[in-house]
């Protein structure tokens, strides 16, 4: 176990001491957030900060693969890569074109579901994956499996974009799922997964240095929808379905604002709350400093996670 957390801490040292030289070259390139004209003032003074930092996250895939190269961790790997290639697209139209929507939302749907997709069959077809969902005790929920795959394409896809809803603020998405991972290398029997988790919570410590408030530099779509995708599936593996409303809450509720602003500006032409996703809203109407409201996500997390633990060890 020694080992495993020597991995993750080698991950640390080496993001935290490489992210430096790349920000220097997204700098160079000129590959630089664009900032949406709506957002407030203080948003607006972070144009120019470089993008696509979580390419650094990559630095995990190859670590993990180094050290444990299974089935099941080249298979996460590549979940990682998939999701993060989305990102990058996404990420590289906003920076070099300077333009915040950057690829069609319609464009990055039918990635997300394709990938998603194929990465469900071969978890049926080399994982002996099933279409059951624990619920309580042994109980299990057996479920047709058109009918499962037909959920977990809408959870996972779902789950991916609302945890890349959550990266909005400097440092909020790194402090959100780090206790995420956590949770799954705690519950995990698959060395796989504790080293895959382990060492990503090593990368994001190291990048947090540097994306702390005022970040230098912002991970994107790159690290965001890879983390989303990479958490999904993990809940997928770990057959933890049944906990996703307490686990993901943060992620959840960032997500469930932008629909329900939507919703109610359709209806009433007034908006529910100042700005979506929610974390907008603290701070316009509250008044709350981004690192307050970092750290009161991140206790959230962190809380779910604890609450998640006790039922998967005394219910589930």
């Amino acid at each position: 176990m020694s080992g495993i957390y020597g991995i993750s801490g080698l991950s640390f040292l080496i993001v935290a001491l490489l992210t430096p030289l790349l920000i220097r070259a997204l700098r160079a390139l000129k590959l630089t957030q664009p900032i949406r004209a709506e957002l407030p003032p203080d948003h607006q003074a972070k144009r120019g900060t470089p993008l696509m930092a979580g390419l650094i996250l990559l630095v995990g895939v190859a670590t993990s693969l180094q050290f444990h190269p299974e089935p099941l961790m080249v298979f996460l790997c590549a979940a990682f890569l998939l999701f993060s290639s989305i990102g990058f697209m996404d990420d590289f139209k906003k920076a070099a074109w300077q333009d915040p929507s950057g690829i069609s939302g319609r464009m990055k749907l039918v990635l997300q579901f394709a990938f998603t997709g194929m990465l469900l069959f071969v978890l049926f077809r080399s994982f002996s994956l099933t279409s059951d969902i624990a619920v309580f005790h042994g109980f299990l929920l057996h479920l047709p499996v058109f009918v499962y795959i037909a959920v977990m394409l809408l959870f996972v896809v779902g789950s991916a974009n609302a945890i890349n809803f959550t990266d909005g603020l400097d440092g909020l998405l790194i402090n959100v799922a780090i206790p995420t991972y956590f949770f799954f290398f705690i519950i995990s029997d698959k060395p796989e997964v504790q080293i895959f988790s382990l060492i990503m919570i090593g990368c994001l410590l190291g990048l947090f240095l540097y994306n702390i408030y005022p970040a230098r530099a912002f991970m994107g779509d790159t690290g965001s929808l890879a983390i989303g995708g990479s958490l999904s599936l993990l809940a997928v593996i770990e057959k933890v379905e049944i906990l996703i409303p307490i686990l993901f809450s943060v992620y959840l509720i960032e997500q469930l604002s932008v629909i329900l602003q939507v919703w109610y500006y359709k209806r009433t032409k007034l908006r529910l709350f100042r700005m979506a996703p929610i974390h907008y809203h603290f701070s316009l109407k509250y008044g709350w400093s981004e690192n307050k409201i970092v750290m009161m996500a991140g206790f959230t997390s962190w809380a779910s996670v604890l609450v998640c633990w006790l039922l998967w060890k005394f219910v589930l």
